[in-house]
């Protein structure tokens, strides 16, 4: 099992890869990157899934997964882990619909990106982590047997 990199370098991983990119890719990459840190400044950047055959990718964090920052040749896909929960007044989620738990917005070439909507929708998504991490799990009932 591999393990994840480490918080420092994941920060390094996400810089790499917007360089490596070097297209409207890039671009668009660092512009979500810094619309979320503007939404929330506790949001922890990390390089996940790396495999074999991917070279991983950037996972935007606080108390949980809040979205990822994914790369095709065609467009930039924001994945947002529990997205179906969200209200998306904006009506930016475009992809991934059919799922019920998360939620994706694709961003094409050319595309403008709802700053205000966006934050509001990362604003939404680490309340709901923050919301799911308060709550005490409940405890199993465990029976005791008299002899």
């Amino acid at each position: 099992m591999k393990r994840p990199v480490p918080v420092e370098s994941a920060a390094a991983f996400i810089d790499a890869k917007i360089k490596e990119l070097g297209d409207w890719r890039g671009k668009t990459l660092a512009k979500v990157r810094d619309i979320i840190h503007e939404a929330d400044p506790e949001i922890v950047e990390e390089w996940k899934w790396v495999k074999p055959t991917t070279p991983g990718t950037p996972v935007f964090s606080h108390s949980g997964i809040v979205c990822t920052g994914e790369t095709y040749r065609n467009v930039v896909k924001m994945t947002f882990a529990k997205g179906a929960a969200l209200k998306d007044p904006s009506g930016l989620f475009n992809s991934s619909l059919d799922g019920n738990t998360r939620r994706a917005i694709d961003i094409h070439e050319g595309d403008k990106v709802d700053e205000a909507a966006l934050k509001d929708l990362i604003r939404a998504a680490v309340a709901l982590n923050l919301k799911g991490k308060s709550k005490p799990k409940p405890r199993r009932a465990t029976s005791k047997r008299a002899d």
